[in-house]
């Protein structure tokens, strides 16, 4: 009688015996998907999962709705500083806290013209009071007058150009007509036009400032000079010699309108 191999390993006493299993086939990549999905999928009676609400893409801020300003050509003060005050005529009014209208003598023999209003300016409501304030104060006391005595000051713009860049010219174009009464309420005696923003207010004019200076001009007969912006001289330090001749040209020009020459 033959034994089988596992028969006769049990009679050597070889026990026990291992069987070698086949390998069991690796899940198909279909099924194995399927089990992943079944896995994620919400337990019977559980909550349902709630994805998170996107955030609101934030609103953009309302448009200041802009209107044409009402003549001022019959204007006085208390309704010129309202109607500055109220003005919504370009986008400059958007980001200011408050129009500057001008500051000095209402009966100067001196009218200052500046660009428009800084941060300084904006927040207290009076042209130059800045750094480039107190160097037109400077100037001021040089020529034996000071702030308030026999001076006006006033800017191209009354409302502050975003991030104190240079007026455009639409938006001079707006303030233009206030600029206008301001001179005609005012009845100065010599006008003297700080920078090229002024410039371009009063004269209408972009040559350069080297070229402009040292000449007479006029509005409505009254004589006028170009010179340079007090925050230029602040970086231009050279440049001072050059302004106290122009504000000395200016005084002349006053002189000479106070007392003219007699005809023979």
């Amino acid at each position: 009688m033959s034994l089988s191999r596992e028969q006769m390993l049990v009679e050597m006493g070889i026990t026990p015996i291992w069987v070698l299993r086949d390998t069991e086939p690796s899940t198909p990549p279909v099924e194995a998907a399927v089990v992943e999905v079944e896995a994620c999928a919400p337990v019977p009676g559980a909550a349902p999962a709630i994805a998170p609400e996107p955030a609101p893409l934030p609103r953009p801020a309302p448009a200041v709705a802009l209107r044409p300003i009402s003549p001022v050509n019959n204007l006085g003060w208390p309704e010129l500083a309202n109607q500055v005050a109220e003005c919504r005529a370009c986008q400059l009014c958007e980001q200011r806290k408050q129009a500057v209208l001008g500051v000095g003598d209402l009966n100067p023999d001196w009218l200052f013209i500046g660009e428009g209003p800084g941060a300084e300016e904006d927040v207290k409501g009076e042209p130059f009071v800045g750094q480039a304030g107190k160097l037109l104060d400077a100037m001021l006391a040089a020529l034996d007058i000071a702030r308030g005595d026999r001076v006006y000051i006033a800017n191209a713009v009354k409302c502050r150009p975003p991030g104190n860049r240079t007026p455009e010219a639409a938006e001079m174009a707006a303030c233009r007509p206030y600029l206008e009464r301001q001179i005609a309420l005012l009845k100065p005696k010599i006008i003297v036009l700080l920078g090229k923003a002024a410039v371009h207010a009063v004269l209408h004019d972009d040559k350069s400032l080297a070229t402009l200076r040292g000449k007479r001009y006029e509005y409505a007969g009254i004589p006028m000079v170009v010179t340079y912006h007090p925050a230029y001289l602040l970086r231009n330090l050279p440049d001072k010699a050059k302004a106290w001749e122009d504000l000395l040209f200016a005084r002349r020009l006053l002189r000479d309108a106070a007392s003219p020459e007699l005809p023979f």
